[in-house]
């Protein structure tokens, strides 16, 4: 009769086999100072080598619609398929959004150029240690003053002191948002209803000036992910549309023109059920010690009781371990996950422990979190799906 195989305890994940983004060569983080050195913006570096400068850039940033997405999509994005191998300066190369991989830290990263640990929107809600309580940095709940909490110049703002013509295509509804504000102010804010206007609006603003810095937003694709999943009809049909407004704002491109096409994150669909969606409002042994989950489902910010912070760390990584990657604060910040940088102010916000998803699956939060825990398509974390985003690139 053949014995039972040994007990061997859980073997949790090495952190430092985290796939960090590309913090200074091939981040969000650095597309727009790459940009802006190329028009002559002091202080600004070009540190992603393979783009060629141009007197007039246009990005267009498509929310949720990652590198893999595309790429697993030739059929209802044919132009953007198309163009796949242009990315990252004709190399077919994706970027790196930065950790969390998540709207609210993604757009800051974009429009001020520093990274996570520099402009402190280090994840979806995230503990305000003047406060104690979760600050969500996407809706600015509880209010806090914005440019106290990221008080850094965008790269908007530097571009339009130095004469470059600046501008920033969307809907209307983000003009006066602290998000805006802090990450996507300079120059002129143009407000367009529809996907069609916004581009035409845009095509016109690039056009506008010698030199130009043009950021135009389209988000329903991440909406249909996020409610539908990216396996959803719904989902392929809002992929389908931004196809086509890509392609139509690339036509009107005028001379000396650069547009970038790229996207603030990833998406992964997860199923619903235990094995996938660890509830952390009914875990006794994951909740045990916490004052404060902030993050999102698939990258946790972990706040401890005091004194609690080392016995909250062994369990989640004893529990979640092999399919997390859990780190102290401490070892977060050396590892290189927010940047090579963290502002002091910054420091609090990042979790007593942070757990950043490796398998297809989120801590959920039933109870506290019940919009967040329904939804179908997820992101956050540092997996090539969520992290991996395009640069498409279109030249006249």
């Amino acid at each position: 009769m053949a014995l039972p195989a040994a007990w061997q305890d859980p073997v949790p994940l090495a952190l430092d086999t985290a796939p960090v983004p590309e913090y200074g060569s091939g981040s969000l983080a650095d597309l727009l100072p790459t940009l802006a050195a190329g028009m002559d913006v002091p202080g600004m570096t070009a540190a992603i080598g393979e783009l060629t400068p141009a007197d007039r850039n246009c990005v267009f940033l498509i929310d949720g619609l990652g590198w893999e997405q595309i790429k697993a999509h030739p059929d209802e994005a044919p132009y953007l398929h198309s163009l796949l191998s242009s990315s990252r300066g004709g190399t077919g190369r994706p970027i790196t959004a930065g950790f969390p991989a998540t709207t609210a830290t993604s757009l800051a990263s974009v429009g001020t150029g520093l990274t996570p640990g520099v402009h402190g929107l280090a994840g979806y809600t995230v503990r305000d240690p003047d406060t104690n309580a979760l600050m969500n940095q996407l809706r600015w709940r509880p209010w806090t003053d914005p440019h106290v909490w990221q008080p850094y110049p965008t790269v908007f703002q530097l571009a339009d002191a130095a004469g470059v013509h600046t501008a920033q295509v969307s809907s209307p509804d983000f003009q006066h948002t602290p998000l805006t504000k802090i990450a996507l102010s300079g120059g002129t804010f143009q407000g367009r209803l529809t996907g069609e206007d916004r581009m035409d609006l845009a095509a016109r603003h690039l056009a506008a000036g010698d030199r130009s810095l043009v950021y135009t937003y389209y988000s329903e694709v991440d909406g249909a992910g996020h409610r539908f999943g990216v396996d959803s009809d719904a989902w392929r049909g809002q992929l389908m549309h931004v196809d086509r407004l890509a392609q139509r704002l690339a036509e009107q491109l005028p001379p000396r023109s650069a547009l970038y096409v790229t996207a603030d994150h990833g998406m992964i669909d997860i199923p619903f059920d235990e094995q996938s969606r660890i509830d952390f409002d009914e875990d006794w042994e994951l909740s045990a010690g916490v004052a404060l989950l902030g993050g999102e489902g698939r990258a946790r910010h972990v706040y401890a009781v005091p004194g609690a912070t080392g016995d909250v760390l062994a369990v989640w990584r004893e529990v979640l371990g092999e399919q997390f990657w859990v780190a102290s604060r401490d070892e977060a910040i050396a590892l290189g996950w927010f940047g090579r940088d963290v502002d002091e102010r910054v420091h609090g916000r990042i979790g007593d422990v942070v757990a950043a998803a490796h398998d297809d699956v989120v801590i959920t939060a039933s109870r506290n979190e019940p919009g967040e825990s329904s939804m179908v398509g997820m992101h956050g974390s540092m997996t090539p799906v969520e992290q991996h985003v395009p640069l498409l690139e279109v030249r006249v």
